[in-house]
């Protein structure tokens, strides 16, 4: 029944085994309950400094954002309930963020090896954590392609060319530029030796999914990949929610309005192919159907199951969600954005069951990329953070049920 590599497993005998030479405790001890879910408190611990090394990499310095910033987000990240819960428990979640930071982090110090290590890493405690160590490659492809377009405009600039005007003109540009870009050997021998070694990654990757027959191990008949385009809308409604003091407020929805407003065409298409993914796309996986323990179980329940029509009528929630994240990411580039909101969607819409727990590492990125709010902001989101884990750990401790075939007692967990 397991369906990940034994990255935890391998890395909790590396911890346990010298803890029992050094002091002399039996098996019994060093491989108890306590002691496995111990190691992924020492991952979370990892995590936190991981958190506040990023965002001091990630956000620019400057006289409006101060440290006090900064360790609110920190705090506030290292506590993000979906995340908090699972580093009492002995899961991945821990682990494969631990890995996955580590090697973003080194990919932003430019040690491409050393990230592409940790990205294995990562890929050896959940397999789909591969898509991130890509993402760390399309990090420095982003970067480039960035350079050379600010380069492409000045130069365009001083030639005082007449600008291209019509619809998708900005499009159509950047399209041009990524051709003429791919199409230089002098461009491409250059990200190719800064990014060999998440190639490298890369065919080590293809070779296990060659070999193995597929990217899941163990139970594949309840882990089959699909497309399940949803899964976006869902991640931008946990967004909006995880992160609603950044993204809803009155100015942000009037905003919104406007926009839809002068750009009704466009809004009306997007809305119906919306409404057609929802439609032709949508599916429930058999353990959200049956698992009453996770909350997912009683959000589909009591949301999506209500009535037929309640999917099609969230479609406009889902597009303002999804306006409202890129608009808070409008200050990074524009490669930047196309990279990440590409292996988002590889990351969730193969995904075929609804489970919070995978939208943790996309969701940690764009957390860490979106400016540094204000103090107050920050304060408000910390506050909701802390109530909603008191809640859920009550909840998990206190209100627990059994099933009628089974004499285990059972917990209420996201």
């Amino acid at each position: 029944m397991i369906t990940t590599l034994p990255g935890l497993y391998l890395l909790s005998v590396g911890v346990v085994k010298p803890a029992s030479w050094i002091f002399g405790w039996s098996e019994h001890v060093v491989c108890s309950i306590g002691m496995l879910r111990f190691v992924n408190l020492l991952f979370s611990v990892g995590n936190f400094y991981l958190l506040y090394l990023l965002l001091r990499k990630v956000q620019p310095r400057h006289k409006a954002t101060s440290s006090v910033q900064r360790i609110l987000s920190t705090v506030t990240l290292a506590i993000f309930p979906t995340l908090y819960f699972f580093n009492f428990l002995y899961y991945t979640e821990a682990g494969s963020m631990f890995f996955t930071l580590f090697a973003y982090l080194m990919c932003l110090y430019g040690n491409h090896k050393t990230s592409a290590l940790l990205g294995f890493c990562g890929f050896m405690f959940r397999q789909t954590n591969i898509i991130w160590a890509v993402f760390c490659a399309g990090n420095v492809i982003a970067q480039k392609l960035t350079e050379a377009w600010k380069t492409e405009l000045q130069k365009k600039k001083e030639e005082r060319l007449p600008p291209v005007r019509g619809p998708f003109s900005e499009f159509r540009k950047i399209l041009r530029f990524l051709l003429a870009y791919s199409t230089s050997f002098k461009n491409l021998s250059a990200l190719l030796l800064l990014t060999w070694p998440y190639g490298l990654l890369a065919l080590l990757f293809c070779a296990f999914v060659a070999v193995n027959g597929g990217v899941v191990i163990g139970d594949r008949s309840s882990h089959e990949a699909c497309l399940h385009f949803p899964q976006l809308f869902y991640f931008c409604s946990f967004t909006l929610f995880f992160s609603f003091p950044h993204l809803l407020s009155l100015s942000k929805i009037r905003a919104f309005l406007c926009l839809v407003w002068k750009r009704k065409l466009q809004f009306l298409a997007v809305t119906l192919v919306s409404i057609f993914l929802v439609w032709r796309f949508t599916y429930a996986h058999k353990y959200l159907l049956a698992d009453n323990r996770h909350y997912t179980f009683y959000v589909w329940k009591r949301v999506f199951q209500r009535h037929e029509i309640v999917r099609y009528l969230l479609v406009p929630l889902y597009i303002f969600a999804g306006w409202s994240i890129a608009d808070s990411l409008k200050s990074k580039p524009i490669f930047w954005n196309l990279m990440f909101f590409v292996c988002l969607f590889a990351v969730t819409v193969p995904q075929k069951l609804l489970e919070f727990r995978y939208f943790i590492l996309p969701y940690v990125i764009y957390r860490l990329n979106i400016p540094l709010p204000p103090t107050s902001r920050l304060v408000c989101e910390l506050g909701c953070y802390a109530v909603i884990n008191f809640l859920t750990f009550y909840i998990f401790l206190h209100k627990t049920f059994q099933w009628p075939d089974s004499p285990d007692t059972q917990r209420f967990m996201w």
